[in-house]
């Protein structure tokens, strides 16, 4: 099995501060982690649930992809990220297994980790984030 835990669950959100005290009002949870990812254009905040987070990630930048997300879609469910050991491993396999992968490569993400993408056409219909920590 390659997959170790699910990583996060991202959501996308128009405004980060109003969902991070959404959150913290409903569930009392408190942000564990916040970042901004130039390279993709978001700032994140991490909400630890046992060993998961909820990842609410808004827009920096007009052309992002949770931007253009946003846009055509509104604030919801954006992507699942699956915790990996070994996040080249990972990738060959969904695209040995007929994945359709917007990450060619194993790339930096937030927190130090490894990232890669899949894109939902090849997903049964979910944007994946394989992470190896």
């Amino acid at each position: 099995m390659l997959l170790t835990e699910i990583d996060h669950i991202a959501i996308a959100v128009n405004d980060l501060a109003s969902a991070v005290d959404y959150y913290e009002r409903a569930f009392g949870a408190e942000v564990h982690h916040r970042e901004i990812v130039e390279r993709d254009g978001v700032e994140e905040a991490l909400l630890k649930v046992a060993d998961s987070y909820i990842q609410l990630t808004a827009a920096t930048r007009d052309d992002s992809p949770i931007a253009k997300f946003l846009e055509k879609r509104g604030e919801g469910l954006h992507h699942v990220g699956y915790r990996v050991d070994d996040c080249q491993a990972a990738l060959d396999a969904m695209i040995a297994a007929g994945a359709t992968p917007i990450d060619k490569a194993p790339r930096p993400g937030s927190r130090g980790t490894t990232v890669a993408f899949i894109h939902p056409k090849g997903s049964l219909g979910t944007l994946i984030e394989l992470v190896e920590e």
